[in-house]
């Protein structure tokens, strides 16, 4: 199918209006590599194009593009497309486009943690992190509401026991 004018249009207001979510994901996924963040980012825009035209609508856009988005990154991480290794913790990359403040020892520590994850947990709890309802993290990350919630219990459960231990 050949993309029409109108479409291309559509598609770049789309991603204009919710580009913060993939560089959320990029940002939880590539850590100190730009080369590998643009790679990721660019994957991830063209999976989006790819399945723009059969979008119906019947989701949240962006229940829609974390879905892609989340799923792409955790493809590009498994593929190893490029290597890319998880490495020391960069405050500098701690700034997440949602107006925290870097100097907040307790937040920089989260997003420590929160990096140390398994792909799974790191996508879950960036989901409820950006204030998603369980029933729209469940449908972004295929999963039931209450294995959602458990999972969910267990990873802040997890993340306080990491906490703790660091600051001891």
């Amino acid at each position: 199918m050949k993309p029409t004018a109108q479409l291309t249009h559509d598609f770049t207001e789309l991603i204009k209006q919710h580009e913060r979510i993939i560089h959320k994901v990029c940002n939880l996924y590539i850590i100190n590599n730009p080369e590998d963040y643009k790679d990721l980012y660019q994957e991830i825009i063209l999976q989006t194009w790819t399945a723009f035209p059969k979008f119906k609508h019947d989701a949240k856009v962006s229940t829609w593009l974390y879905r892609i988005a989340l799923n792409t990154a955790i493809s590009h991480k498994r593929s190893g497309s490029r290597k890319i290794s998880a490495v020391p913790f960069d405050a500098d990359l701690a700034q997440v486009a949602d107006g925290k403040d870097s100097a907040d020892d307790e937040y920089l520590l989260l997003w420590q943690l929160i990096r140390q994850l398994p792909q799974l947990e790191k996508a879950l709890i960036l989901l409820y992190l950006e204030d998603n309802s369980y029933e729209e993290i469940a449908a972004i990350m295929g999963l039931t509401v209450t294995n959602t919630g458990t999972r969910l219990g267990r990873i802040k459960e997890k993340l306080k026991k990491q906490a703790q231990t660091i600051q001891q």
